[in-house]
């Protein structure tokens, strides 16, 4: 299989680089820098994908049969501003019209932000509880409406050139060893904490690979036909508290309709359970501290 993947030498880019060409396929993985040493069966571009010739030359010669798409700017909040919209948005729109003429198969990072929540200038309490797929959008910073104009892109592509796109919703990737989620645990107090528009949510890199590999499957084997969106979290939340309750104590309400039960994340992901086969793994219990080794070829 003939891979795509961009944002190559970030942080779940680059983990999902080394589990593909690990896996034997060969993977091109394009970045504004290549990394100092390549993997087996792994080749890298140099490449702005915010410019149109840059992104189209570097997807439509590696003639591929899905392209993952990771590059962005990861500059969240109200002060992430035009540039990270527009960057976002341009080298969306120029990857997924290049994967459209290869006639390749897209997976792509979206994102929890598009909901609004997240990086909201006066926190707000969802529609419901879980929050799943379905939920209004609203958006109010930079970054989550690149997401939601990425999705509007996807769909696009889809109308247009017949590929199918798999948006993948993730919460706040952790890396095994390096949880930053988790740091104050101990001191967290939910009736002085400030609201979270994530819910305390997370998930594991290792668990954003295992959606990615599911859904280049299901787009390949033609079970996602169209645009889909999935969520990408883990089970629980990261403070090891009852998360209706914390949510009711930060934000001094509850949604009507509420149905979490103990831990569990403020986000569904049975979607992802249903159509993929896929459930996250990885909890912050145990990866908090776990050595696992990153990939390699980032090292110099």
């Amino acid at each position: 299989m003939n891979l795509v993947v961009t944002g190559a030498t970030g942080g779940a880019g680059s983990w999902v680089v080394d589990h593909f060409a690990s896996a034997g396929h060969d993977v091109v993985g394009i970045d504004l820098e290549r990394p100092p040493r390549e993997p087996e069966n792994a080749t890298f571009l140099a490449a702005d994908l915010a410019e149109q010739g840059q992104a189209w030359e570097a997807v439509l010669d590696s003639d591929p049969d899905a392209v993952i798409h990771f590059a962005g700017v990861p500059r969240m909040g109200i002060t992430s501003g035009t540039e990270t919209f527009l960057n976002n948005v341009s080298s969306t729109y120029h990857v997924f019209e290049a994967a459209g003429r290869a006639g390749a198969d897209v997976i792509w990072s979206s994102s929890e932000s598009l909901y609004g929540m997240p990086f909201a200038a006066e926190p707000f309490l969802p529609e419901y509880l879980p929050i799943d797929e379905a939920h209004p959008m609203r958006p109010e910073d930079g970054y989550g409406a690149s997401k939601l104009v990425g999705e509007e892109l996807a769909a696009k592509t889809v109308r247009k050139h017949g590929v199918s796109v798999a948006s993948i919703r993730p919460s706040w990737i952790q890396y095994p060893g390096e949880y930053r989620a988790t740091n104050g645990n101990a001191a967290f107090d939910p009736r002085t904490a400030e609201p979270s528009g994530n819910f305390w949510s997370y998930v594991d890199v290792r668990d954003v690979v295992s959606i990615v590999d599911a859904a280049v499957d299901a787009v390949l084997e033609g079970d996602i036909d169209g645009h889909e969106a999935y969520h990408a979290m883990a089970a629980e939340n990261y403070l090891g508290r009852p998360t209706a309750e914390v949510i009711e104590a930060a934000f001094g309400d509850l949604p009507d309709d509420c149905a979490l039960e103990g831990e569990r994340s403020a986000f569904s992901t049975a979607k992802a359970r249903a159509e993929l086969g896929w459930e996250p793994e990885h909890s912050w219990r145990e990866a908090e501290d776990e050595a696992v080794a990153g990939p390699g070829f980032l090292d110099g």
